[in-house]
């Protein structure tokens, strides 16, 4: 059966993930254990939830370099309401989803209904959600409430002797929703048509603007959703957390196989995206004396090494694909889009 190469992309970082753990297994003592495995999804829980946002806004054709900055605000909210005003969880929960989630729609309706790059804005939004920080405290606020800390030592065994946080449940509950989002629905089919080519989009009659206010919106919610769970993991909150996190959620979309031109790319892809980085970082710890920048290094080397890869397989290619098989099946089904165009 001849492999299609706009598969390869996704191919290559599966491959790169089971090579780069291998090695580190070969290396290292104890580091093929369920414990270390298991560690990279505790340790990157928030981060596997803002990329998964991401990755549905590059797809999209869209860029949102503000969710470090929402995660962080989220967790300074919460620690001030907890610690300052002695709001109870069940307060503070809704406030900084809904607080996160008004922020992507407010972004989502200034690109689409302005017309305006959505680099600047959320770039601005990025500003003032740090700034947001720093008007409510400049100093970093520890969260001692006892059902903060209750839920962020709470272990979920996997086995005898590892465990699990509930960070990574709420990961893995929104890994599947998201799924489902995508190949099943037709806001996930809309997202891949808008990100392959706008003007085909509009000449289909898809909702368009909707769309994207929407998925700006949804990114917005998890980034808000990320947050909450790095507040259990750091049990405080600081301007400073986080700092330059998008770049690094950018990185493990490209990494996951998500071409940055929209219209092509895996959610599952930006899971394995995050999971290289986490190794890297593992390895790098396991060495011991290794500065950790080389994270960065490598993290940067891999995000250049992806977007020759997919420079080279797929060019532009793989948005027209996507629109002139959406227009194939609008013309032969009027009604609605029935081609699935997710992979």
């Amino acid at each position: 059966m001849k492999l299609n190469r706009k598969h390869l992309p996704i191919l290559i970082t599966v491959v790169l993930f089971f090579m780069t753990y291998l090695a580190g297994s070969l290396r290292y003592d104890n580091f093929f254990s369920t414990r270390v495995f298991l560690n990279l999804f505790i340790d990157n829980s928030f981060l596997f939830i803002t990329s998964i946002g991401m990755t549905l806004v590059i797809i999209s054709g869209g860029i949102d370099l503000s969710v470090a900055g929402v995660m962080a605000l989220t967790a300074m909210v919460s620690a001030v309401l907890v610690e300052y005003h002695h709001f109870p969880i069940t307060a503070v929960i809704p406030i900084v989803l809904l607080m996160g989630t008004m922020i992507g729609f407010t972004m989502g309706v200034i690109i689409h209904y302005f017309k305006l790059q959505p680099f600047i804005i959320t770039l601005a939004g990025l500003f003032f959600t740090r700034g947001m920080c720093y008007v409510l405290s400049v100093d970093a606020v520890t969260i001692t409430d006892q059902v903060y800390v209750n839920i962020a030592k709470t272990r979920i065994p996997v086995g005898e002797k590892s465990f699990i946080s509930i960070g990574v449940i709420i990961f893995l509950v929104v890994l599947l929703v998201i799924l489902y989002l995508t190949r099943c629905t037709r806001f996930g089919r809309n997202i891949y048509a808008i990100g392959g080519s706008e003007s085909s989009a509009v000449l289909m009659g898809l909702p368009v603007g909707l769309t994207k206010v929407m998925v700006y919106t949804l990114n917005g919610f998890l980034s808000s959703l990320a947050g909450i769970v790095f507040t259990f993991y750091m049990l405080s909150g600081y301007g400073r957390h986080l700092d330059m996190l998008e770049l690094d959620v950018i990185a493990a979309v490209v990494i996951g196989g998500t071409q940055l031109t929209g219209g092509y790319g895996y959610v599952i892809g930006t899971v394995f995206g995050v999971l290289i980085e986490g190794v890297i970082q593992t390895i790098i710890m396991f060495e011991g004396t290794l500065n950790s920048w080389w994270t960065s290094i490598m993290v940067g080397l891999l995000t250049l090494f992806f977007i020759a890869v997919q420079r080279i397989l797929l060019g532009n290619r793989s948005g027209l694909w996507k629109s002139a098989n959406l227009l194939s099946g609008q013309r032969k089904k009027p009604r609605g889009i029935q081609t699935d165009t997710t992979s």
